[in-house]
C-alpha cells in the first residue's frame, strides 16, 4: 500500500502527480496483473526463450 504525506500547503494536483509516479515506479499493476494466475516455471521459461528467439531473428545478426 502506498501512503502520500500531504506537506504543508501543498496543492492536492502535486500530492496526486507525486503518488502516480511513485505508483510507476514500483510498478505495482505489473505485479498485480502477474499474481492473479499461476504458471508453471517451466512455461515461463520456455516464453522468455522465444522472446529471445523473436528479438534476435529481428534485431540479431
Amino acid at each position: 500500500m502506498l501512503i502520500i504525506e500531504i506537506k504543508d500547503n501543498e496543492n492536492i494536483d502535486r500530492a496526486l502527480k507525486r503518488y502516480k509516479n511513485k505508483h510507476r515506479k514500483i510498478k505495482l499493476m505489473r505485479v498485480l496483473r502477474k499474481r492473479q494466475y499461476f504458471t508453471k516455471p517451466s512455461v515461463e521459461r520456455r516464453g522468455e526463450i522465444l522472446k529471445a528467439k523473436y528479438i534476435n531473428e529481428k534485431y540479431g545478426e
